[in-house]
């Protein structure tokens, strides 16, 4: 989960791919009732700029298992997330931080974990709730 920068640059090996899989903590998924299944699937790419900083683009691949947010049947939904984010050297507001050496891909995975997840878990396309008719 570790990108050896100043291991690379010593390479050349300026741009490149990793994969892995990852575990996220037992209380990632945001959506009452329902978790990440299993582990989360990270594959990607990085390009190390002339300044040190570091391209990244995230490939997340992960499954959500729960209660129907809406009407508590059994629900499952398959998340596939992509997200671009820059490593640099020096602290700045809109991008992640890393000391020159080495780059460890945690904050930023668990970071694309959270924004990818969706509001509710449905069990269908459509799902309009509970059937309260049926007496």
């Amino acid at each position: 989960m570790e990108i050896e920068v100043r291991k690379l640059n010593a390479l050349k090996k300026y741009e490149g791919n990793f994969a892995f899989d990852y575990e996220p903590p037992a209380d990632m998924c945001l959506i009452p009732l329902c978790n990440l299944e299993g582990k989360v699937k990270v594959e990607g790419s990085y390009v190390i700029y002339d300044d040190d900083s570091v391209g990244i683009t995230l490939n997340l691949t992960y499954k959500i298992l729960g209660k129907c947010s809406y009407c508590l049947n059994d629900a499952q939904k398959e998340i596939k997330y992509e997200s671009d984010i820059l490593y640099v050297t020096e602290e700045d507001d809109e991008n992640y931080i890393y000391d020159g050496i080495k780059i460890n891909l945690k904050t930023a995975v668990d970071d694309a974990i959270l924004i990818s997840q969706p509001n509710v878990l449905l069990c269908r396309e459509g799902c309009t709730g509970i059937d309260v008719t049926n007496k």
